[in-house]
């Protein structure tokens, strides 16, 4: 019952049913008076929306046309300018050192390996030495026997020899004097024939005797036969072992300067004999890069300009060297020349052949005008310009171009620091148009 009171609750006494029906029927008649609006709006969306884009390409157009066209630009700045010429090369030594032996012989040892750094008088190969060893040894009994000869001649030989002489200068003098009494008794007929036969033989054994005793000393003593004989075989002697000490000596192959060694061809055992390469040594100290110039920069290039030089294993390290040698021919095949740099203190990392890249400086300006070469336009005619940006106009500006060189221009006249150009790949601007920088200005430094 309760129910059936709310349902009534509407202030007509109209039945539920009838109710219903004429709110459905008051729907149908107000959708009936909504759709054809809706559908006069739905068909004027297209003239809408194009509407909405003319008005904006019109406000864009007219922005522009007081604005001026958006570009980007370049700025003209005031720095010093190092024009410099690029290229490639390798690291070369001076010299280098072909180790190898003075002797033939056996490979014994060889403490040191490819690579490795060595100073002035390491061992780098040992040879099987005992026969070099005996030979010494064999010397060294020879000098030892000359020498001995020589104490013998200066200690005994001349001594004797001399004490001998006296002997027989007195003897020849008392043969003298008996020769002379027996002469004198056979002038007075006192002496027998035969007495004065023997004191004259008597005589002349004394004097030959004096005469051998003379010479003995003579050539016992310094210039002497004896003495120059002796002192001959020990200089030979000597000689001889110097000789033996060096082939020992060969049986050791040092270095003969600090360097690194960069090549081996020798192993333990291997007979080895004077002549072969066994070993090369790449010295240390002063190191040079060759490079090849490309020949339409060779008028840039001239001795006694620095340069910097950087090992493509270590890009972000470099270090300086200078140029000392411009070969005076072309190669034809490449078309360039051979330049040759000096790098007094080279890096410990440096390696031989290694590859390099080389900036030479080949001109310097101080306090230029410096331009990205990007903005040059006519750059290979007579009469290089610019489109300058100028009161938000371009305009068509003529330079003087200096120095040229990795992307960058030195402008001699025509353009001040703090300008601004349009880069010559922009065409699309004319001079006159007006123009509007739309990001901030690239400067050329």
């Amino acid at each position: 019952m309760r129910d059936e009171t709310k349902a009534e609750t509407p202030n007509t006494n109209v039945p539920a049913s009838s109710f219903r029906e004429r709110v459905l029927e008051g729907g149908t008649a107000l959708g009936a008076r909504i759709g054809p609006l809706a559908s006069r709006m739905w068909a004027m969306k297209g003239r809408v929306l194009i509407g909405a884009v003319i008005v904006g390409v019109g406000g864009y157009f007219a922005a522009g046309a007081m604005l001026g066209t958006s570009v980007v630009v370049d700025t003209a700045v005031r720095g010093d300018f190092i024009q410099t010429v690029v290229a490639s090369g390798h690291v070369e030594a001076p010299n280098r050192v072909d180790v190898g032996t003075q002797i033939t012989g056996v490979v014994a040892q060889i403490p040191v390996g490819e690579g490795q750094i060595v100073k002035t008088g390491d061992t780098l190969i040992i040879l099987d030495d005992r026969e070099a060893r005996a030979s010494m040894v064999q010397a060294e009994g020879v000098v030892a026997q000359a020498e001995a000869r020589m104490r013998q001649l200066n200690e005994l030989t001349l001594p004797s020899a001399e004490q001998n002489l006296r002997q027989a200068q007195a003897t020849l003098l008392n043969t003298q004097k008996t020769y002379d009494r027996v002469v004198k008794l056979a002038h007075d007929g006192y002496s027998t024939k035969v007495a004065l036969d023997d004191a004259t033989k008597n005589l002349d054994i004394a004097k030959t005797q004096v005469r051998n005793a003379e010479f003995q000393v003579a050539t016992s003593r310094p210039g002497g036969s004896d003495f120059v004989m002796a002192e001959t075989q020990l200089k030979q002697a000597r000689a001889s072992l110097v000789t033996a000490q060096s082939r020992l000596s060969y049986t050791i192959v040092k270095a003969p300067r600090d360097g690194i060694l960069i090549a081996r061809d020798v192993e333990i055992g291997n007979v080895v004999q004077p002549g072969k390469v066994l070993m090369k040594l790449s010295p240390a100290g002063e190191t040079q890069v060759i490079v090849q110039i490309d020949e339409k920069n060779l008028g840039l290039i001239a001795v006694g300009q620095k340069a910097l030089v950087s090992a493509d294993a270590y890009a972000k390290s470099s270090f300086p060297a200078e140029v000392i040698y411009i070969n005076p021919s072309i190669d034809l095949a490449r078309a360039s020349v051979e330049v040759k740099l000096r790098a007094p203190n080279p890096p410990d990392y440096l390696r031989q052949d290694m590859t390099v890249s080389v900036d030479v400086a080949v001109a310097d300006r101080k306090d230029a005008i410096i331009l990205p070469a990007g903005s040059l336009r006519g750059r290979n005619g007579p009469k290089p310009w610019v489109m300058k940006v100028e009161a938000r106009h371009a305009v068509r500006q003529p330079v003087t171009v200096g120095l040229v060189s990795g992307g960058k221009a030195e402008i001699l006249s025509g353009l001040a620091a703090g300008d601004v150009t349009i880069p010559s790949t922009n065409k699309l601007i004319k001079a006159g148009q007006r123009v509007r920088a739309s990001t901030p200005a690239s400067p050329a430094q």
